[in-house]
């Protein structure tokens, strides 16, 4: 039995082929998302779904008998409800009419209304990683901002330790330059004296 056939077998008791096409489509999309999310969805008498997580393995292939590395993986799995297993191996009969085979699960199972559940679950999950995921955005903008203030703060720092390290250079070359001047005046009033001296000399022996 194929999908198509699964859906004209309960379209009789859904109202309509479009109905029933809806709520198989329903139910299975139910199933993968909780699976997918990592949940198990059990329902009394029929089964359980689940995901199972298989760790690297080695593996041979079967044509060439080469031994394969397998890398981990996730798989679903399907374990059958003992009513379901009553019910094949034949140590239960399946009820007669219009009865249904598989007995109503209990609340909190997937039937029904159970389905809403489980997308609500799966939504609620896919807003929490999405609130994360911005909130690691925004944690990441702001370290950047503090790194980008700091680094300003340091070429501000260091651009006004080398200008005043230039002005200090200037002044000490400044002073440097002046202070030969005055030596040199010093050393020039000494000759003015022996010139007045020799005049004096000149004049003393002319008389």
């Amino acid at each position: 039995m194929n999908k198509a056939q699964l859906v004209e077998a309960i379209a009789d008791k859904m109202g309509g082929r479009q109905q029933a096409a809806e709520a198989v489509d329903h139910v299975l999309d139910a199933i993968v998302r909780a699976v997918v999310a990592g949940e198990r969805v059990s329902v009394t008498g029929f089964g359980s779904f689940e995901k199972v997580d298989r760790p690297a393995r080695y593996a041979r292939n079967p044509q060439t008998g080469e031994r394969v590395r397998v890398k981990k993986t996730s798989v679903p799995r399907f374990r059958a409800g003992q009513g379901f297993k009553d019910l094949v191996s034949g140590s239960k009969k399946l009820p007669r009419g219009g009865e249904v085979a598989v007995k109503k699960a209990p609340k909190g199972s997937l039937t029904g209304g159970a389905s809403a559940t489980v997308k609500k679950a799966a939504a609620k999950k896919t807003t929490a990683r999405k609130t994360t995921a911005v909130a690691k955005k925004t944690t990441a903008k702001k370290t950047v901002a503090k790194k980008t203030t700091a680094t300003a703060k340091k070429t501000t720092a260091a651009a006004k330790k080398t200008a005043a390290k230039k002005t200090t250079a200037t002044a000490k070359k400044t002073a440097a330059k002046k202070a030969p001047a005055k030596k040199v005046t010093a050393k020039k009033a000494p000759a003015k004296k022996s010139t007045a001296r020799k005049a004096v000399a000149k004049k003393a022996a002319a008389r």
